[in-house]
């Protein structure tokens, strides 16, 4: 079974910038497809931003040119680095992860292992 624990999020005021982690715990190796989502207040969840396990990325259009997807393929520790952050981009913050899948996706479904959230607050 495999956790997926998830830190780095927090409060920080507009333009500025957080890196989110997520670790997956009693790792028992990839590769994996993994990917974040966020969830605001009174919205559903939306897929951010994918990473196939060749490399790949994929985000939604609101994110482009500020986030960036990445992980550790050593222990599939994945990384969101998020800049000039907006008040918009405030919402809970959740890694997912899946062993297989036909082809790289942002949406919720395709993914079976889930972090606890972390929360992204922007000023």
């Amino acid at each position: 079974h495999v956790q997926l624990v998830e830190s780095g999020g927090g409060s920080v005021q507009a333009g500025g910038s957080l890196r989110l982690s997520c670790a997956a715990s009693a790792y028992t190796g990839g590769p994996f497809y993994m990917a974040y989502f966020r969830q605001a207040p009174g919205k559903e969840r939306e897929g951010v931003a994918a990473i196939a396990r060749g490399g790949d990325t994929t985000y939604i259009d609101s994110v482009k040119g500020r986030f960036t997807i990445s992980v550790d393929k050593s222990d599939y520790t994945l990384y969101l680095q998020m800049n000039s952050l907006k008040p918009e981009d405030t919402a809970m913050y959740y890694c997912a992860a899946v062993r297989a899948c036909p082809t790289l996706s942002l949406r919720s479904e395709t993914y079976y292992y889930w972090g606890q959230g972390t929360q992204v607050t922007v000023s």
